[in-house]
């Protein structure tokens, strides 16, 4: 008989489950809250539930899809990134982020990514499987408990993109936010999109309170197209109007990212079109410098980096640059699970 695997299952899946098994709705409660809570991934740790209990349930499930394959840390060990095996033999990775006030993780929610973006190592894998809702959010219980440190932020910006697996990463999302277990505030999980226009609209619609991020890198059509197949599909302008419907809807400040390279996207005329694309939005601007993942894309120096910042100081909004603490670890999406399966 194939078992079943209770992480991804919400209360209410986990009280099916347990009526199934003739067990009380407290019951669930307390599964949930050793699954998620607790983290436990072992029916024997459940030391509140009978000897006959615990051997019932272990006949029909599992807990848990991530085993750890390698983990890399940073000099500064402020950043680790995990390869994780899942139960199909497929990779995916995460990273950890420590700073002064947060712990971050940053978490995949593809097994590769269909949308070829020329800047990103996982588009170079193509697209291979949608995660699971558990696959998604067992990559946080098992981070947690191998460094025994709780996160405070959760980032959707890894493998994958997470609006073509829209059920299964809200679901991850609502999950992560229960207050009965992981607890991880939907004001501190972001979600990014590389622009896929209709579920950026049904987000907003159905008025979820997680954050939104959109990975715009280039403020014009040519210039997007370029990097970014997707955007031949949804078009700048329709993304644009996309990302205004969701701040009129929601009040919420969005945020753009804005990897940036050098010779591509980094000239004094590409910064006063993003000025200009900008201009009237409540939002972040988060300038990422280039990570390179291959010889034909570089990054930009401190001197260009300082210079195409400068455009946006006067301008309200919050402007940030976020420069990578793990180049020493390949930090960036897609790079371990390309070395390791080359080796």
């Amino acid at each position: 008989m194939n078992k079943i695997n209770i992480t991804g299952m919400n209360l209410e899946e986990m009280r099916l489950l347990t009526q199934s098994l003739g067990e009380a709705n407290y019951r669930a409660d307390q599964l949930f809250n050793w699954i998620y809570s607790k983290q436990v991934r072992s029916f024997d740790s459940m030391t509140n539930f009978s000897l006959d209990y615990r051997r019932r349930i272990a006949e029909i499930a599992n807990i848990g899809y991530v085993r750890i394959s390698k983990l890399l840390s940073s000099i500064s060990n402020q950043t680790k990134k995990f390869l994780f095996e899942l139960n199909d033999k497929r990779y995916i990775e995460s990273v950890y982020m420590k700073d002064d006030t947060r712990i971050t993780l940053c978490l995949s929610s593809q097994v590769g990514c269909s949308l070829g973006c020329s800047f990103c190592a996982t588009g170079r894998m193509g697209f291979i499987r949608n995660l699971s809702a558990g696959e998604i959010v067992d990559q946080v219980l098992y981070i947690q408990q191998h460094l025994n440190s709780k996160a405070t932020n959760v980032v959707l910006m890894g493998m994958g993109e997470p609006f073509l697996n829209y059920n299964n990463v809200l679901k991850a999302c609502d999950i992560l936010s229960d207050m009965k277990g992981v607890a991880i505030s939907k004001r501190k999980i972001t979600i990014s999109t590389a622009g896929v226009v209709p579920r950026i609209k049904q987000f907003a619609k159905e008025g979820y309170k997680y954050k939104l991020a959109i990975s715009l890198n280039a403020p014009d059509q040519v210039t997007r197209s370029r990097l970014m197949p997707i955007n031949d599909k949804y078009p700048l302008s329709d993304l644009i109007a996309a990302a205004k419907e969701y701040t009129n809807a929601s009040g919420e400040r969005i945020t753009f990212e804005y990897v940036l390279i050098n010779g591509v996207n980094d000239h004094p005329e590409h910064a006063a079109r993003l000025k200009k694309l900008l201009a009237g939005f409540k939002c972040k601007l988060n300038i990422i410098p280039y990570n390179s993942t291959d010889e034909k894309l570089d990054t930009p120096s401190e001197e260009k980096i300082n210079a195409f910042v400068r455009h946006f100081l006067k301008m309200d909004i919050i402007i940030s640059v976020r420069r990578s603490k793990g180049i020493d670890i390949n930090a960036a999406c897609g790079q371990l699970y390309s070395q390791s399966m080359s080796s």
